[in-house]
């Protein structure tokens, strides 16, 4: 059943959840891992136990255009804890961070109190320059939440999180994602459907596009009309939308899961005709289920989520074209039970068949054009990446 079921698992074993901000959320008379309710920290005996190999791609510049860090009781992911996931094999030269309500201010005017994170993510970020944690650069963009109804007051908001990061806040996420059922959690602005529609949001958008900054949605694949019409107007606002547009196949949608997944396939293809939206590609460890991850005697070589993940990665990267996707790590929230060097094994075995130009976007390419990155710098950075002709050799 996956993650889905709760902490309990392993031959009987209970897993310790750790409660953050923001409500708990049941499910089958469990708990459902979330980046606001309870999460499940990392199994590292478990994954200690994942079969051994080599990276297959070790020279490829890598970004990691979504990950979180917080520090919450039980469960902490800084720095030190993210450069041992990235000093793995990989050739990750940075990462980007998004919002995860870690470090809100607890005192001022409410609608300033999300420019807490854009400083504590900031001060994250200063630390890993010491090289101290490795040569990526941590956490180099911020990604932030503002409330975009608050009509004229947002861009008040968004210069304090800009001044906050000193030219490295990109990007304002909106989690829209809504649904009926009690199972599936909805996000900060989820309290009702079709939030991307309201007129008071859609001025928000004009304003994060007259700011030339970039809009990221999560959404779940119910909702990818309420994608579309933001993206035909204004024209020309940057959309990332999160994880391969939010598959499900948990709660209700466990049943009837071919209809679910057409629903979610005409989806995405629909937004694909918009030129201004891309996409991240990962994130979806949590939503399929798909793997049985808790009882699961060992934790899978990169072979297995390539086979799984494939009806999500591949449909999502046709619909768009590789040159505008990029993958991600969703960590800390995927190092649950898939460790590092299995997770990129898996995205770079993923792109096998592309081409030269297409694997550097969906790695790195994509992420520093959308998020108009010129920080990232790695003094190792090889100065020839494998080619097409390499990659059957090392797949």
């Amino acid at each position: 059943m996956g993650l889905g079921t709760g902490p309990t698992g392993r031959g009987g074993q209970r897993r310790q959840a750790v409660t953050v901000s923001g409500p708990v959320f049941k499910y089958q008379g469990g708990v459902l891992p979330s980046e606001f309710g309870v999460i499940l920290p990392p199994d590292d005996e478990w994954l200690s136990r994942q079969p051994a190999e080599d990276v297959v791609l070790p020279s490829l510049p890598v970004v990691d255009t979504h990950h979180h860090l917080w520090d919450h009781p039980g469960l902490r992911y800084l720095p030190p804890e993210l450069a041992a996931d990235l000093n793995t094999g990989h050739n990750v030269i940075g990462t980007i961070h998004l919002d995860c309500e870690m470090a809100y201010r607890t005192h001022g005017p409410e609608q300033f109190k999300p420019v807490g994170e854009t400083e504590f993510v900031g001060g994250e970020h200063m630390q890993s320059q010491s090289g101290l944690y490795g040569s990526a650069d941590i956490a180099g963009v911020s990604v932030g939440y503002a409330d975009l109804s608050l009509g004229a007051t947002v861009r008040e908001v968004l210069d304090a999180h800009v001044s906050a990061r000193l030219g490295r806040f990109k990007d304002v996420r909106l989690q829209s994602c809504w649904d009926p059922s009690n199972a599936i959690r909805n996000g900060q602005a989820g309290d009702r459907p079709r939030v991307l529609l309201d007129a008071a949001v859609r001025f928000g958008l004009a304003v994060i596009d007259d700011m030339s900054l970039t809009f990221d949605s999560y959404l779940l694949l119910t909702q990818p009309d309420e994608l579309a019409r933001p993206a035909d107007a204004p024209p020309g606002l940057t959309i990332v939308m999160d994880h391969c547009g939010g598959p499900l196949a948990d709660g209700p949608y466990a049943e009837h899961r071919s209809e679910h997944y057409a629903t979610w396939l005409r989806g995405i293809q629909d937004v694909a005709k918009r030129p201004d939206v891309t996409g991240t590609l990962g994130g979806i460890l949590n939503r399929t289920d798909i793997f049985d991850y808790l009882n699961a005697d060992q934790a899978p070589s990169s072979e297995q989520p390539a086979y799984l993940w494939r009806q999500w990665i591949e449909p999502c990267i046709e619909a768009f074209g590789a040159g505008v996707c990029m993958f991600e790590s969703n960590y800390p929230l995927e190092n649950v039970d898939v460790g590092s060097t299995t997770l990129w094994n898996t995205f770079e075995r993923l792109a096998a068949d592309a081409t030269d130009d297409e694997r550097s976007a969906l790695f790195s390419g994509t992420a520093t054009r959308v998020y108009t990155i010129d920080v990232l710098t790695h003094p190792l950075l090889p100065t020839s990446p494998p080619t097409s002709s390499t990659i059957g050799e090392l797949l």
